[in-house]
């Protein structure tokens, strides 16, 4: 398990959980990242700024999509994304949590912004985690792709189809 920067003190009053390669560990064995990725709501922007800019965290330079990448006193990468996503604030306000006990976004929601990325190493974590998934969960997540990605349900259900064969489970 790599050594990620503990924000939880620095964080302390403001709901953020992490997502991205770092939050899939709570789903399925962990894989190399080079940066922690954490999603707040778009509102708390300059709070989480200023906390983070005051714990000597430095803005390296703004992202593509809405957040700024930043570098950790101790030289680590911390990319803060901010969005206004309808299921957002069920999202912060569930979070699971890792075996290193950092708040992480629940399983559904995590589903819902790698399917909304597209990238091939999305792709690639969701059948991951959805392979290894308890029928419970893999239910959980059908539910929340019906309700905010209805499109994208058949492709959910491919994505099952081929975690569940790649864990032969």
């Amino acid at each position: 398990m790599n050594p990620w920067p503990d924000l939880r003190p620095i964080l302390n009053g403001i709901k953020w959980v992490i997502v991205g390669g770092v939050a899939t560990r709570a789903y399925m064995p962990e894989r190399m990242t080079k940066d922690l990725d954490i999603l707040v709501h778009q509102n708390n922007k300059d709070a989480v700024l200023a906390k983070l800019q005051q714990a000597d965290y430095q803005i390296i330079e703004q992202l593509a999509i809405p957040g700024y990448s930043l570098r950790s006193p101790e030289g680590v990468e911390v990319d803060v994304l901010f969005r206004n996503d309808t299921w957002l604030k069920d999202a912060l306000n569930q979070p699971a949590h890792d075996s290193a006990g950092y708040p992480v976004i629940s399983l559904p929601y995590l589903i819902l912004l790698k399917m909304d990325a597209q990238r091939a190493q999305d792709w690639a974590d969701i059948s991951r985690m959805l392979g290894l998934a308890s029928d419970a969960e893999l239910d959980a997540v059908r539910a929340i792709v019906a309700q905010y990605m209805p499109e994208d349900s058949e492709d959910l259900e491919s994505l099952i189809f081929i975690g569940k064969q790649e864990y032969n489970s």
